[in-house]
């Protein structure tokens, strides 16, 4: 039975691949018994990017324009699309004026700048003839002519013109001439010829449009120039300066468009620069920021290109110059309007000076004010008697503040913000208010005390027979020094105008208070003479006077010839500390004071070898002891005094000024004191006088009652009615 079967089923197969065979694959049987195709297409058998073609019994797959089949095939019916990459496969589908930007499928053409803008195939992107289609003064200027080319075009400009090496640039005037130095920078001032020679050829040569100038080199040759100047001695007066301020501007504005980075750094060991440079033929927008190790601008593109015809480019620069304000610290007298409670302060300069440069030729009066913060020289936070101001150095060789404002100010910073930029140099002014009315007073007050104190000690030792002598004499003559150098500097300390006046008034304080001191070295001398030797203790009174007077003259002498412009300042009649004549005084002093040290150890220990002697003198002893004593005080009172006085006419505070002054004071009330009111003798002298007086008083008052009858009968009847006065 099973096998029955299994014959049955093969032949039912049997039957089933004879139909099969009889239509065949891609066909199949109709009801008619005919093969009919089948549409393969419409099961999506080919996939993406592709297109089915049906064909009886069968189909094939074509790719779509711009893919392609992996296995490179044509026709084909199992594979797969990929797009072609017409720009790698054809490197001429777009040509030569055209950028080839791949697409999925397909691809673009994007034609080189100067050329039309066509997105075709191949050698539809021709060259546009700028000259032709847009105003050429627009392109290149008034004085500049433009010459087409392939896919550009040149300007050439006319001779005094150039566009600094930028073939598409308007042509800027040149301005040589301004490296002549005419009527500008000082021609005494070193090395500042040869900046103006090598600008002025550098410029000319901009003229010929075949010479190509290299910036980078341009600026290295520039601030080496400039190093030569800045060196220590060189710059002496305000118009040198202004004449290397003025001189280094030019420059920059000539080296500027010529530097091929948008940005430019040089550091040297006497300037720090940072430029910035923009080109193309809209002017720039957007913030600018410079900054170095002492200050930092902030500006914007619009204020560096100005609002003018714009020449293609803009320049901002940012120039730190190290170790220029030592040099600048003068010439303050335009500073006014800047008076607290009254006083006019004193300035000093208190950051590195810094130059600001921008291509805007119109910058007296800049669109948006330009912010610059400048580091202090020391870290001082404001205070009543310590302010900051912004000033520039303007064009006359002088600081002025008109259209500089303070921003913001720390202990180590202030921000200023300027309107303009004449000189294109801002920096930071301090000035210190310690002339307040009640130091005034004082001064006033106390020095007036003094005078007054040496007039009585002037003529006690002038007059006071008891008391003459070699040391007597010292202490008259230091008196009469003393008083004169007071007087003085009570009425002309602070009278710097005129200046001739001013000069004269500070060589007398110089020759005065040297007298003080050599005298005050004499009276050491006379008292170690005194305890050392036996005999001829004294010094003869020529010797005195030419030590005593002589030696200060000598010294106000040499100090006149070798720095005549040191006696005077913009604040005091008095040395400057510029150039070290301070030390004309300062370096005696600290001699003298040396050396009278010395005298006095010696003259105590000597004096204490004495007094434990077998048969000392006990009353001459003490007598020089009191003497010793007295000069050991008046020593450390005016050398202290000048401890404080080296402060107050440099940079002195409120509380050294009154310090110094008070010291001032106390030394006629001192010299009063201590040698007249402490002195046994001078005491008896004072009081035979004021008997002398008194007694005299009574005997013209007893005389010129005798003479009046109503007095005497009015002065018997009073004595009869009292008998007790009229017996005393």
């Amino acid at each position: 039975m099973e096998y029955w079967k299994a014959l049955l089923f093969v032949g039912l197969l049997c039957m089933l691949g004879e139909g099969l065979a009889e239509c065949g694959r891609g066909l199949s049987a109709s009801e008619s018994g005919a093969c009919d195709d089948d549409d393969e297409c419409r099961e999506e058998l080919c996939g993406n990017d592709t297109v089915c073609i049906n064909t009886y019994g069968s189909f094939h797959c074509h790719c779509l324009e711009g893919y392609a089949d992996v296995h490179r095939q044509v026709n084909f019916t199992h594979g797969q699309c990929k797009d072609i990459n017409e720009c790698r496969d054809h490197t001429d589908t777009c040509g030569h004026a055209a950028n080839c930007t791949n697409l999925i499928g397909s691809y673009k053409c994007t034609c080189h700048v100067g050329y039309t803008d066509a997105t075709s195939s191949l050698g539809n992107c021709t060259d546009i003839d700028e000259c032709k289609e847009a105003d050429k003064e627009d392109l290149c200027g008034k004085n500049g002519t433009c010459e087409n080319r392939n896919g550009t075009y040149w300007c050439t400009c006319s001779k005094g013109y150039t566009n600094y090496g930028n073939d598409r640039t308007t042509c800027s005037k040149l301005d040589c001439d301004s490296f002549n130095g005419n009527g500008g920078p000082a021609p005494s001032l070193g090395g500042l010829a040869d900046i103006l020679f090598l600008m002025r050829n550098s410029c000319l040569a901009l003229s010929d449009p075949s010479t190509a100038g290299d910036g980078k080199v341009l600026l290295k040759k520039l601030f080496t120039a400039t190093e030569a100047i800045l060196s220590p001695g060189h710059l002496d007066s305000s118009e040198d300066v202004s004449g290397l301020l003025v001189a280094v501007e030019n420059a920059i504005m000539l080296i500027g468009p010529q530097l091929k980075d948008g940005r430019t750094k040089t550091t040297t060991t006497e300037t720090d620069i940072e430029i910035a440079v923009q080109r193309g033929k809209t002017p720039p927008t957007g913030p600018i920021h410079l900054t170095n190790d002492n200050a930092a601008l902030d500006t914007d593109w619009t204020t560096a290109a100005g609002m003018e015809s714009y020449p293609g480019f803009a320049l901002a620069a940012l120039l730190s110059y190290k170790n220029l304000e030592t040099t600048l610290n003068r010439s303050f007298d335009g500073l006014t309007g800047h008076e607290k409670d009254g006083v006019s302060p004193s300035f000093q300069i208190s950051s590195k000076l810094v130059s600001v440069v921008v291509s805007n030729p119109s910058t007296q009066n800049l669109s948006s004010p330009v912010n610059i913060t400048l580091r202090h020289l020391q870290d001082n936070v404001e205070s009543a008697q310590l302010s900051y101001i912004c000033a520039y150095w303007n064009e006359s060789g002088a600081w002025s503040t008109d259209g500089c404002y303070q921003l913001q100010s720390t202990a180590t910073h202030t921000v200023c913000t300027c309107q303009h930029l004449s000189s294109f140099a801002v920096l930071m002014a301090l000035y210190d208010m310690e002339h307040t009315f009640g130091l005034q007073l004082v001064t006033k007050i106390g020095l007036t005390i003094s005078l007054l104190c040496l007039v009585l000690c002037i003529l006690t030792f002038k007059f006071c027979r008891s008391i003459q002598g070699t040391r007597t004499t010292i202490h008259l003559h230091l008196c009469v020094c003393l008083f004169m150098a007071d007087l003085i500097f009570l009425a002309g300390i602070s009278q710097t105008k005129p200046v001739g006046g001013c000069r004269f008034v500070a060589a007398l304080l110089h020759y005065f208070f040297l007298g003080v001191f050599t005298w005050m070295l004499l009276e050491g001398v006379q008292l170690y003479r005194m305890v050392v030797l036996v005999f001829n203790a004294s010094i003869g009174p020529l010797y005195l006077f030419l030590t005593g007077y002589g030696t200060p003259l000598l010294i106000v002498a040499i100090s006149a010839i070798i720095r005549p412009n040191g006696y005077g300042t913009d604040h005091y009649c008095w040395l400057s500390l510029e150039h070290g004549l301070v030390w004309s005084f300062y370096s005696p002093v600290c001699f003298i004071i040396i050396l009278n040290v010395f005298f006095f150890i010696i003259t105590v220990w000597k004096l204490a070898l004495k007094f434990t002697s077998l048969n000392p003198d006990l009353s001459k002893l003490h007598k020089i002891k009191a003497f010793t004593v007295t000069a050991i005080a008046q020593m450390c009172i005016l050398g202290l005094m000048w401890v404080f006085g080296a402060f107050l006419f440099e940079e002195g505070t409120t509380v050294e000024a009154y310090i110094f002054t008070i010291l001032n004071s106390l030394q006629g009330a001192l010299v009063f004191i201590m040698h007249c009111l402490l002195s046994k003798q001078v005491r008896d002298e004072y009081a035979h006088f004021l008997s002398c007086v008194c007694t005299s008083q009574k005997k013209r008052y007893s005389d010129l009652s005798s003479t009046n009858p109503s007095s005497s009968q009015s002065q018997g009847s009073r004595s009869g009615q009292n008998t007790g006065e009229s017996k005393i």
